[in-house]
Parts: structure tokens; sequence; C-alpha cells
């Protein structure tokens, strides 16, 4: 189930941890690029599969990027590879789902605009998948068939739906799994699915069965309301089969079941990894109340154990970015930057505002350092030694305060980077 990278000797080996941090302490010239979150397919992703995603970024001077997978790590595997064959560093991270139930009783929206009380959280340089502890391998088990069982009776009332409506599309969970594995080339057993799985699935059956004139009309009595997109878009279609058909309240949602904050901290934690916050800021309009005043989401989250947080800036318009991003540092907490590349739109992964505009220098500076600060605790807890965080969530106590921990945790990363550039040089 979660067969991930089955040695990690090749970051393990780069050095002893004296070795450098002796490095560290001279300055590493390394070019750092950063972007620590997409999604790799089986996941749903703008990529067809791992070797589309390691190409574009080797092609876009992409210089480190971490896939932020939900529930299976297989994949990750065949992404070290490739990465480090295209000279390119690999982060490991985890995406998780969960509930806070007192949000959920007082309506509170986190940074789930459309579902109070629903927390994404990420976890970032995770390292223990291969092999994850009992309790994290039966809570990764656990996540996994929930989803499961939710999306083969999402599955059961689309099509019913569309029979109802004349059009048999055949599609059952496991024929969707099918397509996602002929697409991606993953394995069938890493394959889980999601909602957009789903809907994409049924709009290419529809889009093969009904011809294009045809396609308004039996969309707008499936939907009981005219189809807004065109009827030759599949992405509008798709999007529209979601949100009419599965989402709350429609004929095909299936209510999902979560686990609590704390287990998912923990689970993060097990693996090995930095517990982060994704922020979704200006993202959702108006802005989320559990992340406003920016000083006051520090606070909470230092709070609650999570002492690294990220952002998708694509998101974001450049003013909010700045504000969102030199707060959070300035509290203390790692800041991290990425694309996600969760929807069918395949754009750049280099780094940008809403509308492409450029990452402002500063905020691309605090990106940067954060993608170093995961490098460095990837390395050390391969080495058995205390990460950017310990087993239980704390900080380092080899430092006198966060600045102090961030700089050299900085350091030693840019150096282990430097390294990795190194020894992987020939191969590029």
């Amino acid at each position: 189930m979660t067969a991930g990278v089955q040695s990690l000797d090749w970051l393990r080996n780069l050095g002893s941890v004296a070795e450098i941090q002796e490095a560290a302490t001279h300055g590493a010239a390394t070019k750092v690029n950063a972007n620590a979150h997409v999604h790799l397919p089986p996941n749903f992703s703008a990529f067809a599969n791992v070797r589309e995603a390691v190409g574009l970024a080797q092609e876009q001077g992409i210089t480190v990027l971490g896939p932020s997978n939900y529930y299976d790590y297989a994949v990750y595997e065949e992404f070290a590879a490739q990465a480090r064959a295209a000279g390119i560093f690999p982060l490991f991270g985890i995406e998780i789902i969960a509930l806070i139930e007192a949000l959920v009783c007082d309506g509170t929206r986190i940074n789930d605009p459309g579902n109070p009380g629903r927390i994404y959280l990420c976890g970032k340089g995770i390292t223990r998948f291969s092999e994850p502890p009992d309790w994290a391998a039966r809570q990764l088990h656990g996540m996994r068939q929930r989803d499961g069982q939710r999306m083969a009776e999402i599955v059961a009332k689309l099509e019913a739906l569309f029979s109802r409506h004349g059009i048999a599309t055949g599609l059952s969970d496991r024929a969707i799994i099918e397509r996602v594995v002929v697409r991606s080339g993953a394995s069938r057993t890493s394959v889980c699915l999601q909602e957009r799985h789903v809907c994409q699935a049924f709009q290419q059956r529809l889009f093969e069965i009904v011809p294009p004139p045809r396609r308004s009309g039996f969309l707008a009595q499936l939907f009981g309301e005219p189809l807004k997109a065109s009827p030759e878009d599949a992405v509008g279609v798709q999007d529209e089969i979601r949100s009419r058909l599965v989402k709350a309240g429609r004929p095909a949602f299936v209510p999902e079941t979560f686990g609590s904050f704390e287990s998912a901290r923990r689970l993060i934690l097990e693996l090995g990894g930095i517990p982060s916050y994704p922020v979704l800021a200006d993202g959702a309009k108006p802005i989320c109340p559990f992340e406003e005043p920016v000083e006051a989401l520090a606070a909470r989250l230092s709070s609650m154990g999570v002492h690294a947080a990220e952002l998708i800036p694509v998101r974001n318009s450049p003013e909010v970015l700045t504000r969102y991003v030199n707060a959070l540092r300035s509290a203390g907490l790692v800041v991290t930057g990425g694309t996600e590349h969760n929807t069918p739109e395949l754009l750049p992964l280099e780094l940008r505002c809403a509308k492409g505009v450029p990452i402002p220098a500063g905020v691309q500076a605090i990106f940067r350092e954060g993608a170093c600060v995961v490098a460095a605790h990837q390395f050390l807890t391969l080495q058995g030694q205390c990460g950017y965080v310990d087993s239980a969530g704390i900080p380092n106590p080899a430092y006198a305060n966060a600045e102090e921990r961030i700089a050299a945790f900085r350091r030693l990363g840019a150096a282990v980077i430097a390294r990795f550039q190194e020894a992987n040089s020939h191969r590029t």
C-alpha cells in the first residue's frame, strides 16, 4: 500500500552530518529554485505521469521539487529516481484532510471555504513512508478504505443518474481506476480515486457516446438547469458534473469521513515529517476567518504545534502573498511555496502569483529558505538525528530561538542540495 521509496541511501550517503555541517559553515554555492508542493499521478494531476512532471521541471529550471500526495507513496520511488537523473533534489510530502470538531460546530472556515471545520494539513520532509510505523500504516489504510468506499458509492450514483437519462456509461470504480492506470502508468494498488478522477471519467464517456450538438440538452436534463460551459469544453464539463452532481446537496453526494486534526498531525510526525499548514489567504474571497488577521493565524498555528506554513501563490495577489509570507516568517514559521498542479490546467512550475504576476523577490527568498530547511530535515532524520522538529513535533532544542534554528537549517539544507547537485552532475 505505502511501498514508497525503497531506499534513501543516495541522500543518507551524501556525507556525514559533520561533513555537511562543515560545508555549511563556508556557504554552499547552489541554485535553489524550489516548488515544494505538486501532486503526481496517480493523484489527480495536471501531469500525465511522473516523467512529464520531472521533464517540465528540468526544462523550466526547477532544482528542488516536492510532491505532496494523498495516502499512497509508491510513486515516490519512480519520482526520486527520475528527479535524481535530472539533477533535481526531491522533497517528499503528504497532504491530509482532517476535521476540528469544535470549529465544525461553530461554523468556522479554516482553509476550505466551503466546509467549516475542515482543515488541510501537509507534512514536509517525510522519510518513513517505505515502511511506516504500525500506527501510521493503519491510519493510511483506514483513509484509503474510507475514500475508496465513498468513491465507489459516488460512481454508482452517477452511473444510475446517467442511465436514467438514457446514457449507460458502463463505468465502475474499478473501470475508472483502470483508466488512471493506463494514463499514468501507475500500479492499480497505488491508485486512490478522487472526485476529479470520477468526474473526468464520466465526462470522457459522455463525449465518447454523445456528439457535441446533443450534449448541452442531455446535460441540461441531467443537471436540471442549463449547461454553462461549452459542450466541447472537457474541463468545464468535468467541473460542472462535480459542482452540480457530486457536491453537498446534489444527487450523487456521499458524505466524507475524516479523522481529527490531532491524528493527522501525529501521522505526519510518525512518517518523519514537519507538520505544515497550507494557507489559502485570498485564494478564498472573503479570506477564511481562521486565517485573518495573519498575525493571529501564526499564533494559532504555533499553539497547535504547527511550525511551518505553505502558500500556493497562483491563488494570491502579490500584495496579500507578501503580507502573509512576511508575517508568518516573522512569527518564526518556516514558509514554503508550491503550485499544486491538482487540476487539469498545466501551469508553469515556476512559482507565480495570480494572473501570472512574478513573485516578489523577498518572498521568493523565503520560499527558497523554506525548501532548504526541509532538505536539511530530511537529511538529518535519515542520519538518526533530530530534524527541524523532533518526533513529538517540538522544534529542535539545540537552538535558542526560531530565527537561529531556521538560519542554521537553511545553511545546512543549502549544503545538502549543493552536495546532491555535485554528486548527480554527471547524470544530467
